[in-house]
């Protein structure tokens, strides 16, 4: 059967969906550029072509599968609603008990940014972007008013590291914290870090 001839964007896309199912499955050191052409019936030339070693490969594959959901986050955080209730509803969205997606690709990203220069530039770049954003909303709901926080970058690298570190709990070790559980510790990190009472996370209106 003869493979439809694509463009070089659609070409490279699809190399890239493969390239990230690999890695899900198998993990970043085991993938080989072998593995991703089987998977679409391509030569490893066509492959290389397109992404010219395997660790680029790797690191435009993360770069890729993180974008759906930095796009979600910025859209829930652009919500024409109170910050604080942007703020809940994103920090829940990413928790490892929300609907965001490819933990465990994340956390073979950050495995293999230890050694892997190019993936290492790629993930750090992703995180800046995700707590660039809780940031800007944190800052903003300060202007206004609705809460009060002294370090509204401090804030989002807390809150990002307790979303990451459970998301590596669970997903590495399953049953260690239930959902219910790691939603309330979300809730009770966001109302410290915003001086807030907790029950005004369920209740704020706007």
């Amino acid at each position: 059967m003869t493979r439809v001839r694509l463009s070089v964007a659609r070409r490279r896309e699809e190399l890239l969906r493969a390239a990230v199912g690999q890695i899900e499955a198998r993990g970043v050191a085991a993938v080989r550029i072998a593995d991703v052409a089987s998977a679409l019936g391509v030569s490893n030339a066509l492959v290389l072509y397109h992404f010219s070693t395997k660790e680029k490969l790797v690191a435009e594959a993360f770069a890729y599968a993180a974008e759906d959901d930095l796009a979600h986050l910025r859209k829930l955080l652009g919500r024409r609603t109170s910050a604080l209730r942007r703020l809940r509803t994103a920090v829940r969205w990413y928790a490892p008990t929300g609907q965001a997606k490819g933990w465990r690709l994340w956390i073979e990203g950050w495995a293999a940014a230890l050694r892997e220069p190019a993936v290492r530039e790629v993930t750090r770049d992703l995180d800046r972007q995700w707590k660039a954003a809780i940031t800007e909303v944190v800052a903003e709901g300060v202007a206004a008013g609705e809460f009060r926080c002294p370090d509204p970058a401090g804030t989002a690298l807390r809150l990002t590291a307790l979303l990451d570190g459970l998301a590596v709990q669970m997903t590495a070790y399953e049953g260690t914290v239930s959902r219910a559980r790691a939603l309330e510790w979300v809730d009770e990190a966001l109302a410290r870090e915003l001086g807030v009472a907790r029950a005004e996370l369920t209740t704020t209106k706007g």
